[in-house]
Order: structure tokens, then sequence, then C-alpha cells
């Protein structure tokens, strides 16, 4: 085999700009998405002993980083409401009515507890190459929103939004 042989079909590099983004549960946090990331995971080793050393070998659970966005807070606090109204949905500061409320809602209506996310990775034709589907997600941070007025020019607000999940898969379409 030669060097020759090893020559990719697809030069292309992957551009950070070709995504589309949905949360099912907040369709304004999806228009004014600025960031995503596509977290990382691992496996922690385990150790098999012996009487000279210990011997690592794979192990069985997978540890998945979390799901970070960050969005542009648009002036009526619309998307960063949606992301407020079901993190204190989960926490049910007030009554444990707020809970069963959302709670209540079917899990495959999207707006109950948890809401799937879905990431569309797109090739330098715009085209839709790669669906990353963030299974059972639900919001536990949301970044502060600051307001400063020292600022030389407009800076828009932004906001960024942590997520926890049950798993996610890539599939190439």
């Amino acid at each position: 085999m030669s060097a020759l042989d090893n020559v990719p079909t697809n030069r292309n590099f992957l551009s950070p700009l070709n995504f589309k983004f949905q949360i099912k549960k907040s369709p304004n946090v999806n228009f004014f998405l600025q960031q995503v990331n596509i977290p990382g995971f691992s496996i922690q080793p385990t150790f098999q002993a012996t009487p000279f050393v210990k011997i690592p070998k794979s192990g069985d659970h997978i540890d998945f980083e979390d799901l970070r966005i960050k969005f542009k807070v648009d002036e009526d606090l619309v998307n960063y409401m949606e992301i407020y109204d079901w993190l204190r949905d989960l926490g049910f500061p007030n009554s444990f009515q707020e809970y069963a409320i959302i709670a209540s809602k079917p899990i495959t209506s999207g707006m109950g507890i948890v809401s799937d996310i879905s990431l569309l990775i797109l090739n330098s034709n715009h085209n839709p190459k790669y669906d990353c589907v963030f299974k059972d997600c639900y919001p536990i941070s949301i970044s502060d929103v600051t307001f400063d007025t020292t600022q030389p020019d407009v800076q828009y607000i932004e906001a960024e939004a942590v997520f926890k999940y049950r798993i996610f898969e890539i599939q190439k379409i």
C-alpha cells in the first residue's frame, strides 16, 4: 500500500458555523443560539489486582460531560425565561405543585421534565450530514445576566445554559 492509497475522499474541514439546533421545549432559544458543544465522554478504567502491579482494564460506565449552550438574550427575555421557568419548575422553590405541573406532562410531548435536544451538523454545502441527539435533557444551570453601563459599545447580553442528559447518539444522515 502506498501513501497515495491513503488520501481521504473528502478534504473539506468541519466548519463551526454549519449547524442547526433544536430544543423542543425552548423554541426561542433555538433562534438566538450562538454556541453549542458536542460534549466529551470517558470510561474510567477498573484495575485487576495482582501481587506485582495493578493491570488496567476497560471500565463499564460512561461518564458524559455536560451539554453547554450560549445564546443571545432577546429584549423581552422570552428565551431566557424558557430555561429559567424550566429550571424553577424542576426545583419547586415555592410548592410541590410547581413540580407536579411539569411532571404531569407526557414525556413524548417534550414539554415535561425532560426534552430531547438535537444538533444537526451540516457539511460544507449546508446539507445535513449528522444528527446528534441528546436524550432526556434537563437544565442544571443558567448563567447570570449582567447589565453594564461601562461598555464602550453595545455588547448584547448572552446567557449560558448547562444541561444533563441520559445519553447522546451521533447518527449519519
